[in-house]
């Protein structure tokens, strides 16, 4: 099977999304508002790695406020999980 991009050069990026005039505020745990682009908000792993949303789109305004909160209150769990894992290296090592 042949390489069409056999001289090596970089493909092109695709255009970027179309700029929004204005990201409405959503309320994360009822005190806290922060504004998410179209990409949706950061998804904490259990392995500490971050992720997207993939379908954030293409959810309605009640599925999003639902998300959020529940991927709130998992995000800090794992977040604190993450932060006594350090903190465990951390005194193993000294």
């Amino acid at each position: 099977m042949a390489d069409s991009n056999t001289n090596n050069t970089p493909l092109p990026l695709p255009a970027p999304p179309p700029p929004q005039e204005q990201v409405p505020p959503l309320n994360v745990d009822g005190e806290t508002k922060m504004k998410f682009d179209a990409l949706g908000p950061l998804v904490v792993n259990s392995d500490g790695t971050l992720s997207r949303i993939a379908n954030w789109p293409n959810m309605t305004e009640i599925e999003r406020e639902r998300t959020l909160r529940v991927l709130t209150a998992r995000n800090k769990i794992r977040i604190a999980d993450q932060e006594a894992k350090l903190n465990e290296e951390s005194t193993s090592q000294a």
